[in-house]
């Protein structure tokens, strides 16, 4: 059956696809573009996708890159190591009155990027689709936040996350996900999600 040819494993850091034995490539492509397009709940914009490197060819891999891409998603061949590092040239700066380290990026995300570190982050720009935040602190973005952003990514429960406007796909906190509404409201002042009663809220921030 044509929906056994790809399947999907869930995992912390994305989706990891394989194929049927012996599965044609324009099948297998065929097969990932129904998903995508009829709304699998799966392909969320911002969610990275694992495809082992040794399961195509390089040139269909190229291709399914360029199909996931158009779809706000973002491709990878190798799997993580779970190893936090910081993104490159980016040094990570002492912040006044925070117990540890924060990382300051003074630009605007843009789809495709990607930022993974254990501390905290500040944003002084937006973040847009098909970015990605994986933090081990909080997260605070001092503009639009579209992509796809996770605090207390080793287990942090106490992380937030904060924006002027907080309008991602998906919000992560710790181990719980929160998917964003079909459609939001205008505010006039900055929001935070946290984690409250055992799932993510998420609040005005009064000042």
């Amino acid at each position: 059956m044509i929906e056994d040819i790809v399947k999907i494993k869930g995992m912390k850091a994305g989706l990891q696809l394989s194929f049927a034995k012996g599965a044609k490539f324009d099948d297998i492509k065929s097969n990932i573009l129904h998903k995508l397009e009829s709304g699998n709940g799966f392909f969320i914009r911002g969610t990275t996708v694992y495809i082992p490197k040794e399961t195509l060819p390089n040139e269909n891999l190229d291709e399914l890159r360029r199909i996931f891409h158009r779809h706000g998603m973002l491709f990878r061949t190798q799997m993580p190591d779970f190893k936090p590092k910081f993104e490159p040239k980016i040094t990570p700066k002492k912040v006044e009155n925070h117990a540890q380290q924060m990382l300051i990026i003074n630009r605007t995300l843009r789809g495709g990027q990607e930022v993974r570190t254990e501390s905290s982050v500040l944003i002084c720009g937006n973040v847009n689709p098909g970015a990605q935040i994986i933090a081990g602190g909080s997260i605070d973005v001092r503009g639009t936040c579209r992509g796809l952003v996770h605090a207390g990514a080793f287990g942090n429960a106490n992380a937030c996350i904060v924006a002027d406007q907080l309008m991602p796909i998906q919000i992560r906190i710790a181990d719980l996900v929160a998917a964003s509404p079909d459609s939001f409201e205008k505010v006039d002042s900055p929001e935070r999600a946290s984690i409250k009663n055992g799932q993510i809220v998420i609040e005005p921030i009064v000042r």
